[in-house]
Formats: structure tokens, C-alpha cells, sequence
């Protein structure tokens, strides 16, 4: 049985005039759970992956974020005061942040109290376009088309030092506590931009000033915690923020959710945070996280592992004997896509022409989606169609195209119209110019990459398409990928309400970041420049599904599922749900100390 090692930390704020001195009191509230990929940073112009946003999130603040438990999904202000003020054409945007937030005290702050102003989410949003920081977000700055933004950017790369202190007009500060966006083209979700705290979270200069190159380690904002310790790779320990300033429970559950609803009734009006700290292990085989949950070590088993859906979730259902202990599931589709994608600037799958095109759309067929469905997943997934997720703008889930379609005839067929045939009689297909066809497939060293590792082979080999397989740790893997390294890797994608977001995948200005398939044709960038601009309705979602289209024709991506989660609690996690738009949920949930004990490993 796994153990974990309580780790308990004091930090101190001496001299801190909003800092409450320590005393003793109750039993910490702390809780426990695990992530099964390792994190890689906490600098928002450092990181893209999800355990590190995760993490940030938790830590940082933007203007705005996504309400807990509203459904639909609601917008409300963070930081700001209010919703922003908009111009007519959705080129104008101005935030009024809230006076009186305070970040955490540290050294960098020399001992003063330091109060969140505008200049703030100028400074942060302005780091994401500097090149020292080679940010995995710079693409998705950029095509917020912040007038002036893109020309201190382009001053930077021709060799001028990045100058934070010239104002750009699209991005500036009104008065103390006033920030106004300006964009060359409208854009009506920019609020959604600005609700991302793993992205437009307040950093502070004198921060990132302080520790330089280090700054991934030492992440300093506003939020409801601070980092404690962290052993890369291994543990991540936060702390209840004791500065935090007074944010009380106040959702609003939707109609007919029970365990939303029980939720409010316990929890309403309650001070946030309300436990005390948090310890995330990394812990990426799936036995040690289920048999740590159900000793009672962790408080939430998020995502149940596909190997043992079955046992806690019985025909979608929690298990008798879970539910008799207390343990309750909270069930949702993700708005995701579970994908392989193939690099267009590879010399064996890339490329624009005819054959390569069918090369790539071979394969794709080639896949029983049903079958990973039923033997890798567990039945907790739906076979994926387009490159938007569930619950976004512009997902359909009546539609039906080539990406989720399985015929091992029509590929076979396209393999040999278009040259890709055994000449030597190996039983191994060639290219057209009698080259060896070798995909290499990255994956990692853990049982569901190892599953997913054999679908493809059996998949391959049934068409003569013979798959290598390159194993590495994930976050190798992602920078590899960003790199253009790696030929075909498979990926989570995860994004929010707006089905946009999900087109950044193939849009060419944004390769090597968002676009690790390196897609990059005219025609789709222009459809993804106009859906961009326009509001939501019939003609963008259209402009959307003709982006689609393309996407699906070209292949760059193939699409295997859109997944099902179910997340495990135990009974003393009050207050525990899922939005899966909203990363920081940890300021929700409470733990009953006395209960938790009882079942103390």
C-alpha cells in the first residue's frame, strides 16, 4: 500500500502588517489526491501542460473565471470589479480591478505589502510576446490582435532588449486600477481570454525581477494558495493563503444536481479557502492511485483509471461497496479530444500532396475506435468526429465525417491507389519510391499508453503498415514535440466553452505551440481569422464546420475519442464537484477532519 508522508509547513509573514500571527487550533484540513502526469512549471509564460495550469491556476488570478457550478457556463469577475466595458465593434475592452487585493508576501517585495494594480496584467500579458521567455502562449497572444503588441515583439526578435515600460496602445493602463485592451479586429470573447488564470494571471514584476531564470519555481500572485515545497516530479504541497481577502461561498447549484445542491445547502456563505492546505503526489501508474484511494490516503480519485472503471462503476453506476463507505461519484464528458497527431513536416506522413494526404487519412481509418473504446477505455468514451469537444460552441453530436470513421477496405484501397504497396513481398507496405514506410509513434512508459501502443500496432499490422514505438516520459515527449521532433504523437486536448479555441490546433501561426501537427494551409487559416471575429450564431458556426472540413480532409490530426470521466470522493470531501472549465476549484470544498480520521491509513 502506498504511503504518503504528511508534510507540514509554516510560512512566515513577519513584518507583514495583513499577516495573522500563528497559533494553534483545529486539525489541519488537508487534501489529498494525485496527478498522474508530472507537472512541469508554475510560470504561466513557461508552461502549457494541464497539471501545471492546474497548479497556477490555484495560485494566480485573472480578471475573470468561469462561476462553479453554474450550467450553463457563466462568466463572472475575479480580480475585476465587473464584467468588462465593451465598444459596439468588440475592439474596446476596459477591466476596473478591485482595490485592495494584496499578492503573498515575499522576499522580492522587500517587506512592503504589495497591492494587484492594472499595470499588473499589462506586465503579464506583455511577458507572453517576449522572447526570453519562449512561451508556449505566445501564438494565442498574438492572435488577440493587441494593437502595437505584435511590433514590441518583432523589436524584440530583430535584437532590442523587450522594453516592458513603452506603452503599446492596445494595452494600457487608464489609472491605477484601469486596464484597457484595444484590438485590431474585434473579438466578442476576449473575456474568455482573460479568464484563464494559467495565462492571464497576475504576475508581479518585481518577482520575476528577483528570480530570473527561476521564476518557474517561485510563483508569487493573489490567490487562495501559496506554493509550500515542491519536489519535481514527485510532490507538490500548497498552503492555505492567509492574506486571502474575504471571498465567501456563494454558487448557485442547478436544478435537479444533487450533489450540487447538498453542496450549497452545507457550504453557503462560508469563508474561501476553507481547508488548509493541499498535497498532490505524482503518481503515474494507475494501481498505486486506485489502491491509494481506496485506503483511504487520498480524498478524490480524479479521472478513475479505465482498468478499474468497471469495478467502481458498475453499468455507470458506483459500486454497492463504495457507496456504502460514503464515497460518492460525480460523472461528466470532457470537453476534449483524446487525438493522435501525425507532423506535417515530417518526410514520411507530412506534406500537402495527393499521396500524402491519403497516407495520412490510410491511417486514420485504419483505426477501430470502437474497439479502444470497448477494450482501452472502458465504455467511458465517444467515438470523436470533429475537432471540437463536447460542451463547446460548434460541437454537433449528431454529425458524422471521416474522422470517426473506421474501414480497413477504404484504406487499404487508398494505400494502393496511391503507391503505398509490398514490392518485396515482406508483408510490410513501401512507399511510392520503394523507400521503407516505418511510422515512429511516441508514447509513454505507463499501462494505458502501453494499451493504446497495442491498438495501433494490431491496427497497422492488419493494414501491412509497420509502427515503431518510441518511448519516453511525457514531458520529454512535449518537448520533443515542440520541437517538430517527433513524427505521430498521442495527445489530451481540453479547452473552453468557446468550440474556437479547438480550431487553434491546425492554424498555422500558432506550430510548435498550440499546432504540434504543424498544419498550415491558407484557406484554413483564413477561415480561422474570420470565425475569430464574428459573434456566435448560425454564419460563425458555419465559418467553424467548413474549418472542419479542412481539418478532416488534410488529416494533420486523427481524432480518436472525446472522453467520459468519473471522478471518486470519499465521504468527508464536502462541497466536491466538476466544471470542467474552471481549474481551481480546490477554494470549494471542505474536509470533515473528524470523519477523515477515522479512516486515517
Amino acid at each position: 500500500m502506498l504511503r504518503f508522508v504528511a508534510v507540514v509547513l509554516a510560512v512566515a509573514f513577519a513584518g507583514m502588517p495583513w499577516a495573522a500571527p500563528a497559533a494553534a487550533g483545529p486539525p489541519a484540513k488537508v487534501l489529498r489526491y494525485a496527478f498522474s502526469t508530472a507537472e512541469t512549471g508554475f510560470d504561466p509564460a513557461a508552461v502549457s501542460d494541464l497539471y501545471s495550469r492546474i497548479v497556477i491556476s490555484n495560485i494566480l488570478e485573472a480578471p475573470f473565471q468561469y462561476a462553479f457550478l453554474a450550467r450553463p457556463v457563466t462568466l463572472r469577475p475575479s480580480t475585476a470589479v465587473a464584467m468588462p466595458e465593451t465598444s459596439d465593434d468588440f475592439r474596446t475592452f476596459t477591466i476596473r480591478i478591485r482595490p485592495g487585493i494584496f499578492f503573498t508576501a515575499d522576499p522580492a517585495f522587500k517587506g512592503r505589502p504589495r497591492e494587484l494594480v492594472a499595470a499588473d496584467y499589462v506586465y503579464s500579458l506583455k511577458r507572453h510576446l517576449d522572447p526570453r521567455w519562449k512561451s508556449p502562449h505566445v501564438a494565442s497572444i498574438e492572435q488577440q490582435e493587441i494593437v502595437g503588441l505584435g511590433e514590441l515583439r518583432r523589436e524584440a526578435l530583430a535584437g532590442k532588449p523587450f522594453d516592458y515600460d513603452r506603452e503599446v496602445a492596445g494595452l494600457r493602463t487608464l489609472d491605477r486600477y484601469t486596464l484597457q485592451v484595444r484590438l485590431a479586429v474585434g473579438n466578442p470573447r476576449l473575456a474568455d481570454v482573460l479568464s484563464d488564470a494559467s495565462v492571464a494571471g497576475a504576475v508581479a514584476r518585481e518577482v520575476v525581477e528577483a528570480y530570473g531564470d527561476h521564476i518557474n519555481e517561485h510563483p508569487v500572485g493573489t490567490g487562495p494558495f501559496v506554493l509550500g515545497r515542491w519536489t519535481r516530479s514527485s510532490q507538490i504541497v500548497l498552503d492555505r493563503n492567509p492574506a486571502y481577502r474575504d471571498q465567501f461561498y456563494e454558487e448557485q447549484a442547478p436544478a435537479g444536481d444533487a450533489v450540487a445542491e447538498a453542496a450549497v445547502a452545507r457550504l453557503s456563505g462560508r469563508k474561501l479557502p476553507m481547508i488548509d492546505r493541499v498535497e498532490i503526489s505524482i503518481i503515474e501508474e494507475a494501481q498505486p492511485r486506485w489502491l491509494a484511494f481506496l485506503g483511504g490516503e487520498m480524498d478524490m480519485l480524479e479521472e478513475i483509471p479505465e482498468d478499474f472503471i468497471t469495478v467502481a462503476l458498475p453499468n455507470n453506476r458506483i459500486a454497492p461497496n463504495l457507496a456504502r463507505l460514503g464515497m460518492y461519484a460525480v460523472r461528466y464528458p470532457g470537453s476534449d479530444l483524446a487525438l493522435s497527431y501525425f507532423s506535417m513536416e515530417d518526410p514520411v506522413v507530412g506534406g500537402y500532396t495527393a499521396a500524402q494526404v491519403a497516407l495520412r487519412r490510410a491511417i486514420a481509418l485504419a483505426v477501430d475506435t470502437e474497439k479502444e473504446i470497448r477494450q482501452v477505455r472502458r465504455g467511458q468514451a465517444i467515438v470523436g468526429q470533429q475537432i471540437i469537444g463536447p460542451g463547446s460552441t460548434g460541437f454537433d453530436p449528431h454529425v458524422r465525417t471521416e474522422m470517426g470513421e473506421f474501414s480497413r477496405a477504404r484504406a487499404q484501397a487508398l494505400l494502393d491507389t496511391y503507391g503505398f504497396v509490398d514490392r518485396d513481398g515482406d508483408g510490410w507496405r513501401e512507399r511510392p519510391d520503394g523507400s521503407p514506410l516505418v511510422i515512429e509513434y511516441a508514447t509513454q512508459p505507463n499501462n494505458l499508453s502501453r494499451q493504446l501502443t497495442l491498438q495501433w500496432k494490431k491496427n497497422m499490422d492488419a493494414i501491412g503498415v509497420r509502427m515503431v514505438f518510441k518511448v519516453a516520459q511525457w514531458p520529454e515527449n512535449l518537448k520533443a514535440s515542440r520541437a517538430g521532433k517527433l513524427m505521430m504523437w498521442g495527445v489530451g486536448e481540453s479547452d473552453g466553452p468557446d468550440g474556437g479555441d479547438f480550431l487553434k490546433l491546425g492554424y498555422g501561426p500558432s506550430k510548435g505551440l498550440d499546432n504540434l501537427a504543424r498544419f498550415d494551409l491558407p484557406e484554413y487559416n483564413r477561415l480561422y481569422d474570420l470565425q475569430k471575429s464574428m459573434p456566435d450564431g448560425p454564419e460563425r458556426f458555419a465559418v467553424m464546420m467548413r474549418a472542419e472540413d479542412l481539418m478532416t480532409a488534410y488529416m494533420p490530426y486523427k481524432v480518436h475519442v472525446h472522453r467520459i470521466f468519473t471522478d471518486l470522493a470519499q465521504p468527508w470531501l464536502i462541497g466536491f464537484h466538476r466544471n470542467v472549465f474552471l481549474r481551481e476549484f480546490w477554494k470549494f470544498v471542505d474536509i470533515d477532519v473528524a470523519r477523515q480520521a477515522k479512516r486515517a491509513p
